[in-house]
């Protein structure tokens, strides 16, 4: 069933929306003195996200201002430029370029990214602040996507083991904006999107970002419908900069997983089999959010400080998500029949956080330091409830069914209700922390970085089955440092030293048991050598080798069966190379090359020593060209290229290697009207990109054209 129905009054929330701001404004050219330097700041954050591929500088690496180039880390930014050119809409499609990082298949209804071989739901962020909710993020109001690889706990907290990625959102401006994109292609592809917004007074600017997609894909039976509306307004008052936004989201899907394996690869099948009950196989997340961030100068400085500056940053959210699926299991020996399982889970997540940063810059003679002293509270109630799928009779015991591997599309009765190890849980937890971090600059050509967080956290768990009550309490300290020597001023050599702590009760801290409550927290452990270097005004080329080490892992007892114990480690190491920006006026390129292994060393609960954890290939390539022929024109090629990856920790099943080609063509109308074409898998190949197990492996879509009309600026 594809969902090609325009079922959502909401959608006439943006048309009101685009209305009003679209209406002509009269903004002044010039404010009073005491606003003028407020003005620069948000003129130049309107023309940097102009500037194409390349991305100058970042926020969220350090939490200040920092040039790329001075952050002793891997990172990857893609662009504005960079999603539009590509007409990306999903997170899958953003990571394809960043080295280092993969999206597995997620069930078919949530982001699950593996960074530096640790696999995580819970390390994504919107604006620094944390967005740890499982669903399928969309792109239509960000500004840009950061990737920050290896732990960073004093920036980030808890969890991020291999990396985070950032989402940084599209803010109200007093220069206009008034953008409409309309997509449409293969298999029933149907997407419209708005950005309008400008200046409305002396001192306030509005925005509207809207999204509303109804579309297939190349899977039977598949479809999805979103719809977001994010209005945002920012506020000129005094010395402060105020940010206000709210985000309605809403996603209903088919939850598809894919099909299972035989023989250690990919089961042979049709790609667009869909394996299991479409009918009860469906997702629905609604989503509230609002944030607000207030930037205040509390001292304007002397000859020796450029003053104090405060940032407070809040955000509340609720995530109430459902799904329920019927998917594929184990194919018999003969490939005759497979099995199907069945579940439903429902989550409903309130998040709260508030982060405060107090900055200031010290500046004698040669000695220039950035002091921040920081703060940041968070609580996150959560309550879960799952249900076994039964087969047949509303009284039937069958977990299980047989359906034939020709015909595995299957519409059967299915009975959902509580097994004997089904989850209905009530979990709070509380993050209270403070954090210092000095960043020092000794002349033009040696800096260095420190840092220290201290994290409180406190998990209250309570088993509704069994009106068990469970907690934990963890104080963690995690220091960061790093050096960066630069010979010149666009080139650096970097070293950094971050640790990155996980409690053991779950990415999403919604289970806890009376075993996991005394376990130490699992640490993950980067040491990193990089280099980094502006070869062009708006090129940089980075590389960087690295280890990471996981430690306190949970393993079986060899003695004593039954027990516990924090033995288990995983090592990742390896090296990375990007190159993003503009080699010549009328070329742009976005790419990177990572090649890596990720290992067990010592035995773990889920893997035996000398395994490689799932979805890690041991090198990935993708490389974006695209060229301005003639003034109108303008082509695009990249090449996508991924070596064998194992489904999961047993390495019993294989995806096969694979090398994709896209290409695109973009063609200026008028000064504001584009139209493009993109094709993905212009060769029409078969391969395998992702899976979530052994037996949900998803096919890559065969070739895909997508056709955008963009109107406006």
């Amino acid at each position: 069933m594809r969902f090609l129905s325009f079922r959502h009054p909401s959608a006439a929330v943006l048309v009101a929306c685009t209305t009003c701001l679209c209406a002509p404004t009269r903004v002044q050219a010039q404010r009073p003195d005491s606003t003028q330097r407020l003005d620069r700041v948000l003129v130049l954050d309107s023309v940097s996200a102009r500037r194409g591929y390349s991305a100058a500088r970042t926020s969220s690496a350090t939490r200040t201002s920092t040039l790329l180039r001075d952050v002793p880390q891997s990172a990857t930014v893609i662009t504005r430029r960079l999603l539009a050119d590509h007409a990306m809409q999903s997170m899958a499609e953003v990571v394809r370029y960043i080295p280092g990082i993969t999206m597995g298949q997620g069930e078919g209804h949530r982001d699950a990214p593996t960074i530096r071989g640790t696999s995580s739901t819970a390390d994504f962020f919107i604006d620094g602040v944390r967005d740890d909710a499982q669903y399928y993020r969309d792109v239509y109001n960000v500004e840009r996507v950061e990737a920050l690889k290896g732990p960073n706990a004093m920036v980030f907290g808890r969890g991020g083991g291999g990396g985070v990625i950032n989402r940084v959102t599209k803010d109200a401006l007093f220069t206009p904006i008034h953008g409409l994109t309309l997509t449409g292609g293969s298999f029933d592809q149907r997407r419209a999107a708005i950005d309008v917004g400008q200046g409305v007074t002396r001192n306030v600017a509005l925005r509207v970002n809207g999204l509303y997609e109804n579309s297939a894909n190349f899977r039977a039976e598949s479809g999805s419908e979103r719809i977001g509306v994010n209005p945002t307004a920012t506020l000129i008052v005094g010395r402060s900069i105020v940010r206000v936004g709210y985000e309605y989201y809403d996603d209903q899907r088919v939850v598809d997983r894919g099909q299972p394996s035989f023989a250690g690869r990919p089961a042979v099948a049709n790609v667009s089999t869909f394996f299991g009950d479409p009918t009860n196989s469906r997702s629905a997340l609604t989503s509230h959010a609002v944030a607000a961030t207030v930037d205040r100068q509390l001292w304007r400085g002397n000859a020796l400080s450029d003053g104090l500056q405060l940032r407070n940053r809040s955000r509340f959210a609720t995530y109430d998500k459902f799904y329920s699926n019927v998917f594929p299991g184990a194919v018999d020996a003969t490939v005759t029949n497979v099995s199907l399982n069945a579940y439903n889970s429902a989550t409903d997540r309130r998040n709260l956080f508030n982060q405060t940063d107090l900055t200031t810059t010290l500046t004698r003679g040669a000695l220039r330091q950035t002091l921040l002293l920081g703060a940041e509270f968070g609580s996150q109630q959560t309550d879960n409830l799952r249900n076994t799928g039964y087969f047949g009779a509303a009284n039937s015991t069958a977990t299980s069914l047989a359906v034939p591997f020709a015909r595995p599309t299957a519409s059967t009765p299915v009975t959902f209700r509580q097994s004997a190890t089904d989850a209905t849980s009530a979990t709070t937890l509380t993050t209270r922390a403070v954090y210092a971090q000095n960043q020092i600059a000794i002349g033009s050509h040696v800096q260095a970085i420190v840092g220290l967080r201290f994290d409180r956290l406190n998990v209250d768990f309570t088993n509704r089955r069994t009106n068990q009550q469970l907690a934990r309490r963890d104080n963690l300290f995690s220091p960061r440092a790093g050096l960066v020597l630069k010979p010149v001023e666009a080139m650096s050599f970097y070293g950094s030293y971050a640790v990155s702590y996980l409690p053991g009760s779950g990415d999403q801290f919604g289970a806890l048991t009376a075993t996991s409550q005394t376990l130490e927290p699992e640490q993950f452990t980067n040491r990193e050598l990089g280099f980094k270097w502006d070869a062009r005004r708006k090129l940089s080329v980075t590389a960087a080798v690295y280890r990471l080490d996981r430690t306190n892992t949970t393993a079986p007892d060899p003695v004593t069966p039954g027990v516990i114990v924090q033995t288990g480690a995983q090592r990742t190491s390896g090296f990375e190379l990007g190159v993003n920006g503009a080699p010549t006026e009328h070329w742009q390129v976005a790419g990177g090359y990572a090649n890596q292994r990720a290992q067990i060393l010592s035995r773990t609960s889920a893997a035996a020593a000398g395994a490689t954890p799932a979805l890690v290939p041991k090198q990935t390539l993708s490389l974006w060209n695209r060229y301005q022929i003639v003034r109108r024109i303008a082509a695009g090629v990249g090449v996508v290229h991924q070596s064998e990856v194992f489904t999961s920790f047993d390495n019993l099943v294989q995806l096969p290697a694979f090398t994709r080609v896209d290409a695109a063509a973009f063609l200026t109308l008028t000064r504001t009207i584009q139209a493009q074409v993109n094709i993905e898998n212009l060769s029409n190949r078969r391969y395998f990109p992702t899976a979530h197990n052994n037996n949900n492996i998803m096919p890559g879509s065969p070739r895909m054209v997508r056709v955008s009309l963009n109107v406006g600026q």
